[in-house]
């Protein structure tokens, strides 16, 4: 850290974590879609609850940026799960069909 710091390289260090974690969380939602349904959109919310609420109690500027953006991309995940289950009944991704004959 005292090299990121040292060579002002916070803002590139927390662009590209923020872009690396909203990139992880596009194949989070649609496998979570796939095997679980919209259902489990609460696990999202806690997550961003206890992302959020993380990087407010912890002081270090890195640590707290990258916690936030942690917690609001897992809440924007909320409203991604609910626009894939509409992409997969328009048929722009696969339905899980073990889910759907347990739902049957």
């Amino acid at each position: 850290m005292n090299f990121i710091s040292s060579y002002n390289l916070s803002g590139i260090f927390i662009g590209f974590s923020t872009f690396a974690i909203i990139g992880l969380f596009h194949p989070i939602v649609i496998k979570a879609e796939y095997y679980l349904g919209s259902k489990y959109w609460w696990i999202f919310l806690l997550m961003g609850i206890a992302g959020i609420f993380s990087s407010i109690m912890i002081d270090h500027i890195l640590a707290s940026a990258l916690l936030g953006v942690f917690g609001f991309s897992s809440l924007w995940s909320i409203l991604e799960m609910f626009q894939q289950e509409k992409r997969v009944k328009k048929g722009w991704f696969p339905e899980n069909p073990k889910r759907r004959k347990i739902m049957d």
